[in-house]
């Protein structure tokens, strides 16, 4: 049976973190599981810190450090990386994302932040802040935009997301963003960059109707789900729950147009937001 994955603490801070996490774990003799049990998580959240997959958050930091005896190591650390450019139900989401070798998204109402047009997320932003300064709906653009270019990879993360119609129905800045924005997605599917289906409004009650999902795999860790809310979120790693959104989103699939017709009415719909972009 293979040993576990050499860390490369350089890949990030907290990939440091993680590396020296399992270096004390180890040297103190316990397994993933004997850490867990006093900080009151499972052996493979562990493993999830070791690996960079997980934020360790502020109050495990602390017990870890009282555990491992390393003097506030964590704490000092883990404190010095809490600061995030992303909101807080969001920070670790995002923080795996950037680490996920797959990433399947059910988006219900909006084009998901990976595939949005600078115009399109602006439009968002100031909806969801109408009277913000326009150097913090700057500062949102970017950050999102920035998320967007794990896409440079020419294959990972691989990415497959499903619409819900209204995310193609509901006219976000405008005629001209949204046809942009569709274009966008549908030049990305061309290049077989992404794969993306629509689920129809034709198709009914389906089995995300409660709200949006991300199913995000690792090379080195156990899957997680991200459930999506108004401005909340909630990241699983526990095996049953996890599995369940899994069937969740195979159902959406099945339910959903094939990539090859979703990809003909995204056109179509750019057409018709551009056709009417010109009639102003």
């Amino acid at each position: 049976m293979p040993g576990p994955k050499k860390l490369d603490p350089s890949a990030s801070p907290r990939a440091l973190l993680g590396a020296e996490l399992r270096h004390r774990r180890e040297r103190a003799g316990l397994s993933q599981e004997e850490l867990g049990l006093p900080l009151f998580v499972s052996g493979s959240f562990i493993g999830q810190l070791e690996s960079g997959t997980r934020r360790m958050q502020l109050d495990q930091a602390r017990k870890l450090d009282e555990v491992l005896g390393s003097d506030g190591f964590f704490e000092r650390n883990c404190a010095a990386l809490k600061k995030s450019k992303y909101p807080d139900h969001f920070a670790e989401a995002a923080d795996a994302e950037a680490l996920a070798k797959a990433i399947r998204e059910y988006a219900p109402l909006l084009i998901p932040g990976l595939l949005q047009t600078e115009a399109y997320a602006r439009a968002v932003f100031r909806a969801y802040q109408p009277t913000a300064p326009e150097e913090e709906i700057d500062d949102l653009v970017a950050a999102r935009l920035e998320r967007g270019q794990l896409l440079v990879h020419p294959t990972t993360p691989q990415l497959w997301t499903v619409l819900d119609e209204a995310v193609l129905r509901r006219s976000v800045g405008g005629p001209a963003v949204m046809a942009e924005a569709l274009r966008h997605l549908a030049s990305l599917a061309r290049r077989h960059r992404i794969i993306v289906q629509v689920l129809p409004f034709s198709q009914g009650a389906h089995a995300a109707m409660d709200g949006g999902l991300k199913l995000m795999t690792f090379p080195d860790a156990p899957p997680l789900a991200y459930l999506d809310g108004l401005g909340s979120g909630q990241l699983l790693d526990d095996p049953a729950p996890v599995a369940r959104h899994e069937l969740t989103y195979d159902l959406l699939v099945a339910s959903a147009l094939s990539p090859e017709a979703s990809l003909a009415l995204i056109e179509s719909v750019a057409e018709d937001y551009a056709h009417e972009a010109q009639q102003f």
